[in-house]
């Protein structure tokens, strides 16, 4: 099977202490989660996989470095296609696009929904 694009969301509702009591939503990783509700195919070509938000995340960390946990953020499983714009970690050698603007843009080029409207 070939490797899939590794994409990272926050779990839906998570506490933060340090903003209050209560719950709260990642609001550009609700933006990716209506892209994948509107085009359902993507969660067949895209590993989707949720973290916790207390950092460090663990499971982003090891592929674009402790500089890049972020959420949203994609990582590619190979070496982005010309002419899309992505990111690039030197260290691990890892092409990825982070928020919910650069991963709109990329999964428009790259698997062809349609673009963000300007």
């Amino acid at each position: 099977m070939k490797p899939r694009d590794q994409l990272f969301l926050l779990s839906p509702q998570f506490p933060d202490p340090r903003a209050g009591t209560g719950l709260y939503h990642c609001p550009e990783c609700v933006q990716v989660e209506g892209l994948l509700a509107s085009y359902p195919f993507l969660r067949g070509v895209l590993e989707v996989a949720y973290v916790d938000f207390p950092r460090p995340r663990a499971a982003i960390v090891p592929l674009v470095g402790t500089e890049n946990q972020g959420c949203p953020v994609l990582v590619l499983a190979s070496a982005a296609p010309a002419g899309v714009a992505v990111r690039h970690h030197h260290a691990t050698g890892r092409d990825f696009v982070s928020g919910y603007p650069e991963i709109s843009a990329y999964l428009a080029a790259v698997h062809r929904i349609p673009a963000a409207h300007p």
